[in-house]
C-alpha cells in the first residue's frame, strides 16, 4: 500500500506516540491504536507494517464497521462454496489473504461476540476455519487493531471479551488529538497548504495571514488531522489571488445564510416534532417564551432530556438503523454512537 501522506508533527505527546510504534515494530505482537477519528491510526497501522520483519509480506486492512455483522464472518475467516445463501464459489478470508504479513482490524470494538470468539481462536491457535467447512487452515499473520471505543469499559458491560482484549494489548499505542499537540496546528497547516499551492499551479506558497493562522490555532479540530487538512486544503482552493497570503477560512463547508424548511414528513420535521413534544413535556404551558425559559431549573439536564427525544425519535424513524440515522441527523457513525452512549440509549 502506498500513500502521499507522512507523520507530520513535532509536540512530544505526538513524537512519544511514533516512537512506540516504532519500538513495537520488530516485536511479532498484536498492537492495539487507540485515538480519535481522523488521528492516524491507519498510519500507524502501516508504520508497524513496514518496520516489521514482516514488510514485504502484505498489509491487509479490514474496516469492521463497514460491513453488515452477518457478513463479518465470512469476510474475516472466509467461506466455502454454499455456506450461505449468495455464497456461490469458494472464498479465502482476510486472515489467508495477509498470510505472512500484517491484519489491520479498524473499529475493532464493532465486531459482534461470535466474531470475537472466532478471532480470540485464530489468536490462541494461529488457525482459522472458513464457513461451511471443517478442515482449520494455518495462518501466519500479525494483528494490528484500532478503535475509538473504550474497550475496558466495553468489557465491564459484556459487550468484548475480556480474554480477547488481554489477547490483543500486547502493547497498546494511544494517538494524542490534534488539540493537545502544542505547535503542530501550523506545521501541519502549512504543509497541507503547500501540497495544494502545487497541484493547483501556483508558483509560490503565500502561507496564511495573521488572522487566519489564529483562527487555525484556535479551533479544536474534533476532526483532528483529517479535518484539518480538509480546511486548509478548502481555504488554499477557493482562494484567488496565490500572490496575497491566505485569509478566509470555512470550518464548516455546509455552513449557508439561506434556510430552506424541511420537507414535510422528512427526518428533519420528525425531529421537530420529538423536540416540541420535549418541551411540552419539561415545561408547563405559558403565555411567553421568557416565562418558559424562567420555569427551567437545570439548564443542562432540560438540554440533556431534549437530546435524547431527538435521538430517539430519528432512532424509531429509521427503524433503529444507527448508520442510517447518524446520516439523516448529519452526525459521523462514532458521533452517533457516543451519543447514544452518553444517554444509555440502545
Amino acid at each position: 500500500m502506498e500513500r502521499e501522506s507522512h507523520f507530520i508533527g513535532q509536540s512530544l505527546a505526538f513524537l512519544d506516540s511514533v516512537e512506540r510504534a516504532s519500538r513495537a515494530a520488530a516485536l511479532n505482537r498484536p498492537v492495539l491504536v487507540i485515538g480519535e477519528r481522523g488521528t492516524g491510526k491507519e498510519l500507524v497501522a502501516e508504520r508497524l507494517h513496514r518496520l516489521s520483519p514482516r514488510w514485504d509480506g502484505p498489509l491487509v486492512i479490514m474496516n469492521c464497521a463497514a460491513l453488515p455483522e452477518t457478513l463479518i464472518e465470512a469476510e474475516l475467516f472466509g467461506h466455502e462454496a454454499g455456506a450461505f445463501t449468495g455464497a456461490t464459489r469458494a472464498r479465502a478470508g482476510r486472515f489467508e489473504e495477509a498470510d505472512g504479513g500484517t491484519l489491520f482490524l479498524d473499529e475493532l470494538g464493532t465486531l459482534s461476540q461470535g466474531a470475537q470468539e472466532r478471532l480470540l481462536r485464530t489468536v490462541e491457535y494461529g488457525e482459522v476455519t472458513r464457513i461451511g467447512s471443517s478442515h482449520p487452515i494455518r495462518v501466519d499473520v500479525r494483528i494490528v487493531a484500532a478503535t475509538n471505543e473504550n474497550l475496558p469499559a466495553m468489557v465491564d458491560k459484556g459487550r468484548f471479551r475480556a480474554d480477547l482484549l488481554d489477547r490483543l494489548s500486547f502493547e497498546v499505542i494511544s494517538l494524542p488529538p490534534l488539540r493537545v499537540r502544542e505547535g503542530d496546528v501550523p506545521v501541519l497547516a502549512n504543509h497541507f497548504g503547500r501540497r495544494m499551492a502545487a497541484e493547483l499551479g501556483w508558483e509560490r506558497w503565500p502561507g496564511f495571514s495573521e488572522t487566519a493562522a489564529a483562527q487555525l490555532v484556535s479551533h479544536d479540530w474534533p476532526g483532528n488531522v483529517r479535518e484539518l487538512r480538509n480546511v486548509v486544503e478548502r481555504a488554499v482552493y477557493r482562494w484567488d489571488d496565490p500572490e496575497r497570503a491566505v485569509d478566509a477560512i470555512i470550518f464548516d463547508p455546509f455552513a449557508t445564510p439561506w434556510h430552506s424548511r424541511p420537507m414535510p414528513g422528512s427526518v428533519t420535521q420528525e425531529v421537530e416534532r420529538a423536540e416540541e413534544g420535549a418541551v411540552r413535556v419539561a415545561t408547563a404551558p405559558t403565555s411567553s417564551p421568557a416565562t418558559e425559559l424562567h420555569l427551567v431549573g437545570d439548564l443542562k439536564q432540560a438540554v440533556d432530556a431534549h437530546e435524547r427525544a431527538i435521538l430517539e425519535a430519528a432512532l424509531a424513524h429509521n427503524r433503529f438503523n444507527q448508520r442510517a440515522t447518524a446520516k439523516s441527523l448529519n452526525l459521523s457513525y462514532d458521533q452517533l454512537r457516543h451519543a447514544l452512549k452518553r444517554h444509555e440509549l440502545p
